[in-house]
């Protein structure tokens, strides 16, 4: 393809109504030769538009994602190639705009994820080189740079490897950084009454403050600390600093001053938890300088970032002993309240702005805390590591402040309801002790407060009251009973639950989502014998109401991206019917159709990740508690719409989609295949879907689950031979060799002994050759647990005779060599209990059963014993299965990126011996009852192959005579 008509095929892949054609043009083209340097030709280029460059970035980015390296972390571009690569990016990031700079950064970033240093050891020589005196567009561009790789070492835990890397940088790029940073400081102060030069320049002092944290982050480097007294005079500096020329001119955008004082903050916040010893001596003017800051710096939201920095700053300061004293008076810790705290706490103009403009911004900002540059949430931190210094002071002086507030508010309160907002914040503040929990809320509170008499004075009126009271104060009073749920009783709940329902009718956005968050909260919320505090019995009577109300809330706006925006509500529905179970059997028509409805409108435009996890999350549970009684209508229903995602190739949705027909499937396991699942089959097998690793998982789930319900058919159909080698490629992957296994498992136990085997010769050849080339910890752990399922299952035509005639097959004697040095070390590693059961089992049966143990392995037979006698010193305890959900929190999970489990429908693990619950027991009973059909073959055989390991002889004995 030429380069035009590739450029714009990419500039296609950007519009939603071309995107899945080019998409499938562009899978082509990625084949071919050379093709991420075609895509770096076209980013160069501006005869191609700024479009066409930045789609070209996007893929390549991602192009790189997906192709730089094997899971091995050897190069899967050919090496001239990566050589290419790596000598055109850095200059060409350099000279590209900033949009596509950020994009090519990412690149550089997975690319040193991989390479650097070691194999590109080069790269700091080649930056520190392009570096100017004073050409800040080129000096920005390398900096740039140099900060996407560099930030990687912010998350990393020490080693050593990792220090080896940061001190290469430093030795190479250490003494330039400090000249840079001191040459840029001089051309400012040369360039005071220049606005276009001003703005180059704090556009480099901005990159420069964010290496300056990346070089300190994991320890502070020599040259900083040898330099520690120039260095805090330039922070201080700029901190300070102020030029009219830099203003921005609007309320809500942060300018370049802003962001240099906000990037200076977060180094002085580094400075201060980590390096006290080296910091400590400049602290006490930086603590001056950022009190002036926070009381003269006007409530605009440009400052928001720069106000909430600050007061991190003071935060981490007033966690060490010897600076928060500074503010161990009452004269002091007034004015800080008053001062700092209650201007940052308080409601602004642009917040009620956001409130009714941005609905869903406000929730996401005030109560999840996910964007923590917010003023509340800083000033809330920094007051809560106040009252933790000083408790009762803090307490005493904010309680006055409360009271003032509230006085205010009973005055006048149409006109004063934002006193009573700041008071029920303040007292929330000073009540909660530590973090607000996902799943708990508050679980420690300030005993020199009482949260009920609170909430029952001031805040209940109004969550009770019909009559005109500000939306703000309702959500204040839904949020109060959702941070404070597990201080609040079963009894109080029973009491407050209605009120909380009650407001999913209210006709504003913010306060039926609170009461749906807050309601989705406490219907998940347990006491401390893990007993729910709402009662499933009485939620379930109202669940067809509630259901259908919260739906009506979620299609109020039909349009794609409108429907999924408040993943709140459809967090809420999953609630709801994780709650009732089985109880939304009477009301299935109504939800499947809403399901169906939604999930078809969704997948036009996914749109929101938060809300189609939920959304699938919820019709996991559906039919994980309806479909084992409806089966077919749930089948009938949801197969159409689930067909179409897979047809459309709405690759968000696709991982959902195989788990939930695997579920379907689960479902109902006696079941034959129906016309569905059969014309299902093939497409599922097709490689293109494989070569996506966010699918395998579900896919071996799913095509496990076909097996289960239509092993026979899937015979007739000749698919056998598509699902071994898909096992074979998968087997064959460090990432995926698990899955190989599992899928493996779902073959023999679902097929007869006669029809696999033809291919069992071929599928030892693979286990063998990547044992012998490539084993790692888990292949081995999952290679003997295999080799203990086929041993144990003599019932079904397996067992150990069957598989050491085949593995010697494959090699005379090689079974006894496998045996000696894999298998029976391995079982004692053997971790999870279902594992170790299955291993008991098989040894057991290979004692009691196996010819060639009893006639041939007579040496082996005795470490058979010693080894099982192991096992059971620390016997399998397999916990009962609790019909349990664990609870998923979003925040920590990536979308998009691989597979995301669905908790709802989540298997577990499989017990092929359900049967056998006491392990012991079990054992016992086996060698007796063997014992005695082969007229005490089992003892004789202990006491001559024993000999020499009495003490295994006897404990045998114990086992035999119980």
């Amino acid at each position: 393809m030429e380069l035009q008509s590739l450029a714009t095929t990419l500039e296609a892949s950007l519009d939603p109504s071309q995107n899945k054609q080019a998409e499938t043009v562009l899978l082509q083209e990625q084949k071919k030769p050379r093709f991420s340097l075609l895509l770096l030709s076209i980013v160069a280029s501006d005869t191609y538009g700024s479009t066409a460059r930045l789609a070209s970035a996007l893929y390549f980015k991602n192009f790189i994602r997906r192709n730089w390296t094997d899971e091995n972390g050897n190069h899967k571009l050919p090496q001239q190639e990566v050589v290419s690569i790596k000598q055109e990016l850095i200059g060409l990031m350099i000279n590209v705009p900033a949009n596509i700079q950020y994009q090519l950064g990412d690149a550089v970033g997975v690319i040193a994820d991989s390479d650097f240093w070691r194999r590109w050891d080069t790269l700091v020589d080649d930056l520190v080189s392009r570096l100017t005196p004073d050409n800040a567009r080129i000096n920005n561009g390398v900096l740039q740079v140099a900060h996407s790789i560099f930030k990687r070492w912010r998350p990393l835990y020490r080693s050593d490897e990792l220090f080896t890397e940061v001190n290469h940088v430093l030795g190479k790029f250490g003494d330039t950084f400090v000249q840079l940073l001191s040459n840029t400081d001089q051309i400012i102060e040369r360039n005071r009454e220049d606005r276009s030069a001003l703005s180059q320049y704090f556009s480099t002092m901005n990159l420069l403050m964010k290496l300056l944290y990346d070089l300190s982050v994991q320890d502070l480097p020599p040259i900083f600390e040898d330099n520690m007294q120039s260095l805090t005079s330039l922070l201080h500096k700029y901190l300070i600093y102020d030029n009219p020329l830099l203003q921005s001119d609007g309320d809500s955008e942060s300018g370049p001053l802003e962001f240099v004082k906000s990037g200076i903050f977060e180094v002085l916040v580094l400075y201060a938890q980590k390096y006290e010893d080296a910091f400590g001596p400049f602290v006490e003017q930086f603590v001056g300088s950022s009190w002036n800051l926070l009381t003269t710096t006007s409530l605009e939201p440009k400052n928001d970032i720069l106000v909430s920095k600050a007061l991190q700053f003071l935060t981490s300061v007033t966690r060490l002993s010897q600076h928060a004293q500074a503010f161990n008076n009452e004269d002091t810790m007034s004015q800080v309240i008053e001062r700092v705290v209650l201007p940052n706490l308080s409601l602004r103009d642009s917040d009620m702005e956001m409130f009714e403009d941005e609905p869903i911004e406000f929730i996401r900002q005030d109560l999840e805390g996910s964007d923590s540059d917010t003023r509340r949430r800083a000033a809330t931190d920094f007051l809560q590591q106040l009252l933790a210094q000083f408790q009762k002071l803090v307490t005493d002086i904010v309680l006055r402040y409360i009271n003032h507030y509230l006085s205010e508010y009973s005055r006048n309160p149409s006109a004063n309801w934002k006193s009573k907002d700041t008071a029920v914040y303040l007292f929330s503040s000073i009540a909660a002790k530590g973090a607000v929990t996902t799943s708990q809320g508050v679980k420690s509170v300030n005993e020199l407060v009482n949260i009920i008499d609170f909430f029952q004075a001031n805040v209940a009126a109004d969550l009770v009251s019909d009559s005109d009271v500000d939306s703000i104060l309702k959500v204040d009073a839904i949020k109060y009973l959702y941070m404070f749920r597990s201080q609040i009783t079963r009894d109080q709940w029973r009491d407050a639950f209605p009120l909380v329902v009650k407001h999913l009718g209210s006709p504003d956005y913010v306060v039926y989502t609170y009461a749906a968050i807050a309601l989705e909260r406490v219907l998940a919320l347990t006491d401390h014998s893990k007993q729910s505090v709402i009662d499933p019995a009485d939620v379930t009577p109202l669940s067809a109401q509630l259901l259908e109300h919260l739906f009506q809330l979620i299609e109020r706006n039909p349009h794609p991206p409108k429907l999924q925006e408040n993943e709140f509500l459809m967090r809420c529905v999953m609630r709801v019917l994780i709650v009732i179970r089985d109880g939304v059997v009477p009301i299935t028509d109504n939800v499947l159709a809403k399901f169906t409805k939604i999930t078809q409108i969704i997948s036009s435009n996914p749109a929101n990740p938060r809300f189609y996890y939920y959304h699938f999350e919820a019709l996991g549970a559906f039919i994980r508690f309806a479909a084992p009684l409806q089966p077919e209508k749930l089948e009938n229903g949801l197969y159409p719409v689930f067909l179409s995602i897979l047809e459309n190739d709405v690759q968000e949705f696709i991982p959902y989609v195989f788990q939930l027909f695997a579920a379907l499937l689960e479902a109902n396991p006696s079941g034959s295949l129906t016309a569905y699942y059969t014309s299902l089959a093939q497409p599922i097998l097709s490689p293109q879907l494989w070569s996506s690793r966010g699918n395998i998982p579900a896919l071996v789930r799913l095509v496990s689950s076909l097996l289960t319900r239509g092993a026979s058919q899937i015979a007739e159909n000749k698919q056998l031979e598509p699902i071994l080698g898909i096992f074979q490629t998968l087997i064959t992957n460090k990432v995926n060799e698990i899955y190989g296994f599992e899928l493996l498992e779902s073959i023999m136990a679902n097929f007869t002994p006669s029809i696999i085997e033809p291919y069992f010769g071929t599928i030892l050849q693979l286990l063998f050759t990547r044992l012998q080339n490539s084993k790692t910890e888990a292949f081995s752990s999952r290679f003997v647990r295999f080799y203990h399922f086929i041993s144990s299952r003599i019932d079904s035509g397996l067992g150990a005779d069957w598989f050491i005639n085949h593995a010697n097959q494959v090699q005379e004697g090689l079974y006894v060599q496998l045996y000696l040095t894999i298998i029976l070390p391995d079982t004692q590693t053997l971790a999870r209990p279902l594992d170790r059961k299955i291993a008991v089992i098989s040894l057991c049966k290979t004692l009691t059963d196996s010819v060639a143990f009893a006639e041939k392995y007579k040496k082996g037979w005795g470490y058979t014993c010693e080894t099982l006698l192991k096992l059971l010193e620390n016997p399998p305890m397999i916990a009962s299965t609790e019909d349990t959900i664990a609870d998923q929190d979003v925040d920590d999970m990536s979308f998009g990126v691989g597979f995301t489990q669905l908790q709802t429908i989540k298997r577990p693990g499989r017990d092929f011996w359900p049967g056998v619950r006491d392990i012991k027991s079990w054992v016992g009973q086996e060698l007796q009852s063997s014992n005695a059909k082969a007229s005490g073959k089992i003892k004789r055989f202990a006491e001559e192959r024993l000999i020499q390991s009495p003490q295994a002889l006897q404990v045998l004995s114990t086992y035999m005579s119980r």
